[in-house]
């Protein structure tokens, strides 16, 4: 599998933004042990960036790849009374990153070659803090008509 067809990049964001994004290490798939790691550094990120939801235990967890079901990570988030948004199976159109982030960052970085990987981080970290706060409150306001 190329490069190309990998999850390069973790992004988990809210109305307000981009709390916590990581790039996959090369050579490492995004499976259950990896996102149990990418959780425990989210719950962190949550309690520095967002104390208010932390204080209120009022965050919710949006996800739905194969990896955030599994046994491990539902223990995890269970455990740490982390509520999940429940999702129908095979419905990629709730997922926001899907169809609003990735499209968004695709977009900024099309018609530019880059010579290393370090350069196509460097590029989606400045796209992804370009995306202004009032795309990211108006794509919730669409999740949540669709979602809730």
């Amino acid at each position: 599998m190329s490069r190309s067809n990998m999850k390069v990049m973790v992004v988990f964001f809210d109305w307000q933004g981009v709390i916590q994004y990581e790039f996959v290490p090369r050579g490492q798939t995004v499976n259950k042990e990896f996102y149990l790691a990418v959780l425990k550094r989210l719950r962190e990120a949550v309690c520095r960036k967002r104390p208010q939801l932390w204080t209120n235990q009022s965050w919710v967890l949006h996800h739905n790849a194969p990896a955030h079901s599994s046994f491990l990570v539902g223990n995890f988030l269970a455990k740490n009374e982390t509520t999940v948004v429940p999702q129908p199976p095979y419905s990629p159109d709730l997922a926001p990153a899907e169809f609003f982030l990735f499209p968004t960052l695709k977009s900024t970085l099309k018609g530019h070659l880059f010579d290393t990987f370090d350069e196509i981080q460097k590029n989606l970290t400045k796209g992804l803090f370009a995306i202004p706060k009032e795309a990211f409150q108006s794509r919730q306001k669409r999740w949540e008509t669709v979602c809730c």
